[in-house]
């Protein structure tokens, strides 16, 4: 069986690895005529070190990552919320890690090389669409020869031109009037040093703030990324690679210096500014179409809310990698991916939408009318506030104990 992989992004290079990693030959066809660092930040949750780990990755994200050690809740004001430990501090056997996207990106792209060989990530290669048969699958790209397989595997992202093939209806991404920018800056550690915080509710300004790598220079000064969100009418192009400007949304944060942090400061410090709109897709019905099924953002973009984009594209590209293995008839095997991940998924979508963890921002701020407290414990209880974590780590599948009893994805 050969399966061809449309999109070298952190999808398609981790469905390119586990294939490999089971024996099913695979080669991926990306679109960029050269790979870049390019992005911010991004959170790996313990679910999806999990699946890079039996990928032999971790060693290398580690020298590249910082391990989180908390999720912490702030109000505006700069009071203590919630607090939770993350990680191996919590108790997992993986760690979770913050990284800029660009070194986990050249982390995975370095073992496709050495494993799969030079060649197996073919740039320049932009698809248009497909056609299939009973006997095949063919990709079709501009100015470049078609290519032929058993399997063809949509990873290529939000505006995904194989998922427009197979669904040519289904309309504009959702905006949900919530406009973000990010950045990442040279900063001194802040609380714990591997602390991720959120801070602030939608209404009034909100912010994630977490170190992506250590000792950045001679001052022992860390790469924070930050991410600022406001409600907007400003509904940009869905580009994570768009230019922002500070004075967009900076004063909304011009009075946010706590005895911790120093907003304005940090912010001021940006290397680049990206802005981006929060915006999603409705569910899918389904996935798969004949010898073609979508995967990651293609398959279901989500609000980037909870940290768990990314892993759920990799838990996509690990049980599809499973099934495949597993299955000697790709439609059968396409069909039993289809079948494992498609609710799950889809209920993460919704979650992210109705009540992602930083919910308990927005509870707080209704709550208290927008004003500090006195005592968290009159607002809203701990127990509450566990809960809510609780109800999304079970949804999207990192639940601790859980994890840790689930057998491995590419199981045979």
């Amino acid at each position: 069986m050969h399966v061809i992989v449309v999109g070298g992004g952190i999808t398609g290079l981790t469905l390119a690895l586990s294939l490999h990693a089971v024996g099913v030959s695979c080669r991926v066809y990306e679109a960029a005529r050269e790979i870049l660092k390019l992005g911010v930040g991004i959170n790996l949750l313990p679910h999806a070190v999990r699946e890079l780990t039996e990928l032999q990755l971790q060693s290398a994200l580690a020298r590249v990552a910082v391990a989180t050690r908390e999720m912490a809740f702030f109000n505006r004001f700069g009071q203590f919320i919630y607090q939770e430990p993350r990680g191996r501090h919590a108790g997992y056997d993986w760690p979770q890690f913050s990284v800029h996207r660009g070194e986990l990106h050249f982390v995975q792209l370095a073992a496709v090389h050495e494993r799969l060989g030079a060649d197996a990530v073919q740039l320049d290669h932009r698809c248009t669409g497909f056609t299939q048969d009973a006997d095949g699958v063919t990709a079709h790209f501009v100015d470049r020869p078609c290519v032929r397989g058993d399997a063809l595997i949509a990873c290529d992202g939000i505006h995904s031109a194989l998922r427009h093939q197979i669904f040519p209806d289904e309309g504009a991404l959702v905006y949900t009037g919530i406009n973000m920018w990010r950045g990442v800056s040279r900063w001194p550690p802040f609380l714990t040093g591997a602390s991720m915080v959120q801070a602030g509710w939608l209404d009034v300004g909100k912010l994630v703030i977490y170190p992506i790598s250590d000792t950045v220079d001679a001052e022992g000064r860390q790469l924070i990324n930050w991410t600022a969100e406001i409600r907007s009418p400003r509904n940009v192009m869905a580009d994570w690679n768009r230019a922002g400007r500070m004075e967009d949304f900076a004063p909304v944060f011009a009075d946010w210096r706590f005895a911790w942090l120093d907003v304005p400061g940090l912010l001021a410090h940006s290397e680049r500014v990206y802005e981006y709109p929060m915006v999603d897709r409705d569910p899918l019905p389904r996935w798969t179409h004949g010898r073609v099924t979508l995967v990651g953002d293609a398959a279901h973009p989500m609000y980037p809310r909870g940290g768990n984009g990314a892993g759920q594209g990799i838990l996509d590209a690990r049980t599809l990698a499973g099934c495949l293995a597993r299955e000697s008839d790709p439609l059968a095997a396409l069909s039993a991916y289809e079948t494992a991940r498609l609710k799950t998924a889809n209920d993460v979508v919704l979650a992210n939408r109705s009540t992602p963890p930083d919910t308990i921002l927005r509870l707080v701020h209704e709550r208290t009318g927008d004003k500090p407290f006195e005592r968290i414990e009159d607002v809203v209880s701990a127990e509450e506030l566990r809960a809510l974590m609780e109800r999304y780590k079970h949804l999207a599948g990192f639940q601790r104990d859980a994890l840790r009893e689930r057998r491995s994805l590419v199981g045979r």
